[in-house]
């Protein structure tokens, strides 16, 4: 079990992870990434190195949970009246924000201090989640449509491996063919 896990919800333990991970934003905005410690970060959150030590175990998995929220969602998918439209346009999006610079980094840190796949699961979590609002929308509108995990494995599965290993000619019309690509998979 990860220290995430055993820590309690609300209370000190949660405003303890505000002030740190605020910390952590401020501090690599002024002074960049490279030189933040844990030192340094616990002082700007008020919090002594014990505290982060203690529950984030060391800087990675720390920078990683961290990565994690900053990977959340912010709202729901746009509903553009039709599911291939809600996929391309969640899409574009997803590969919009994920391909660049920032993304990518919130992406490597995410996985890097995430010894026990947690991270990479609530990340995906986060994308499952977003999916299954556009495929219910898809179902109120009494649309075909695959399921969850098959748009996982169709649309954001090889999204996700040209952001890692191959993100040359990653825009919009890929996108679209990958959507393209599922829905033709899923209309046989």
């Amino acid at each position: 079990m990860s220290r995430r896990t055993m820590v309690r919800p609300g209370g000190r333990s949660a405003r303890v992870q505000e002030s740190v991970h605020a910390a952590v934003r401020e501090l690599e905005a002024e002074v960049g990434r490279e030189a933040l410690t844990v030192p340094l970060i616990a002082g700007r959150a008020g919090v002594t190195p014990s505290t982060v030590y203690r529950r984030w175990g060391d800087l990675q998995e720390l920078l990683s949970d961290v990565a994690v929220e900053r990977l959340r969602p912010e709202s729901a998918p746009r509903d553009e009246g039709s599911l291939k439209s809600d996929l391309e346009a969640w899409a574009g999006l997803f590969l919009e924000e994920m391909s660049a610079p920032a993304g990518r980094a919130y992406i490597r840190d995410a996985l890097l201090g995430d010894p026990d796949g947690s991270n990479a699961g609530q990340c995906s979590a986060y994308a499952a989640e977003q999916i299954g609002i556009i495929l219910d929308r898809a179902a109120g509108r009494e649309e075909t449509s695959p399921d969850v995990e098959t748009v996982m494995d169709h649309l954001v599965a090889p999204m996700m491996y040209r952001i890692l290993f191959r993100p040359e000619g990653l825009d919009t019309t890929y996108a679209r063919h990958l959507v393209a690509g599922l829905l033709g998979a899923t209309d046989r």
